[in-house]
């Protein structure tokens, strides 16, 4: 996808996001991040944001570090921080050097302002699904999106060694295939950790849906219950009891 295409994206997410929030109200339990509440997400995001952020303002050679929880205690000015930060956000990447190749935190792909429009907007997405599931009224994103998404949990997040996803003992492989794009992925999972190819292959447990489907799945923000799965449950469940997020 396109610099400008990630952009827009986290625009549009960040927006639908903060709708969600307000209608929903703040003290509502977060059925995908159980622990939270959407104060708690809506604090979450906008910290996040002002990070990234200070990435880009100072095309930054290292990880930013310093206190981004500038969070009103008053619930009444969370919403308006929120979309603050998210305006700052969106501004910086616009007048960043579109090839700027400052710190990422992943392996491969785009460095700089493209990493970090892209990280954002699926940062975002990811967020803006758990706002939307305290109502369970869940709006997709774009296949094409989708489909970066999932290359980005790929190739992004699971490159990363040491691996914390690792199964010496029972190594297994799955399959995702899309059902409304010709893309697949084969990852399979040892002792070193996750290795995906880009293809069907051969072998191992094969889970059809769409390609937001298989995004969401990635990201545990959907069961495996209502998609199309060929063979053995076990690796899948492992991935999902193993497979988190981390910055560092």
């Amino acid at each position: 996808m396109e610099l400008v295409e990630h952009i827009d994206t986290l625009r549009a997410e960040g927006m639908l996001l903060a709708d969600s929030a307000e209608a929903t109200g703040l003290d509502a339990q977060v059925p995908s991040c159980p622990e939270w509440t959407v104060r708690d997400l809506v604090r979450h995001l906008g910290e996040v944001h002002r990070w990234a952020a200070s990435h880009v303002i100072d095309a930054r050679e290292t990880m930013s570090v310093g206190n981004f929880a500038t969070y009103p205690e008053d619930d009444a000015q969370l919403l308006d921080w929120f979309r603050e930060g998210h305006a700052e956000l969106l501004q910086a990447l616009e007048v960043a050097d579109p090839e700027g190749a400052f710190y990422g935190f992943l392996p491969g792909g785009a460095k700089g302002t493209r990493f970090w429009a892209r990280r954002q907007a699926h940062e975002t997405t990811i967020h803006r699904v758990d706002a939307q599931n305290v109502t369970g009224l869940v709006s997709p994103s774009t296949t094409e999106f989708a489909v970066d998404g999932i290359d980005e949990m790929l190739h992004g997040f699971l490159a990363r060694r040491p691996s914390r996803l690792t199964s010496a003992a029972d190594p297994y492989t799955f399959v995702l295939v899309c059902t409304d794009d010709p893309q697949a992925w084969q990852v399979a999972v040892n002792g070193d950790g996750p290795t995906t190819t880009d293809d069907s292959g051969e072998g191992g447990t094969r889970v059809y849906g769409t390609a937001f489907d298989l995004y969401l799945l990635l990201w545990n923000r959907r069961p495996l219950a209502g998609l199309e799965v060929q063979g053995p449950t076990e690796g899948l469940e492992h991935y999902r009891a193993h497979a988190y997020v981390r910055w560092t």
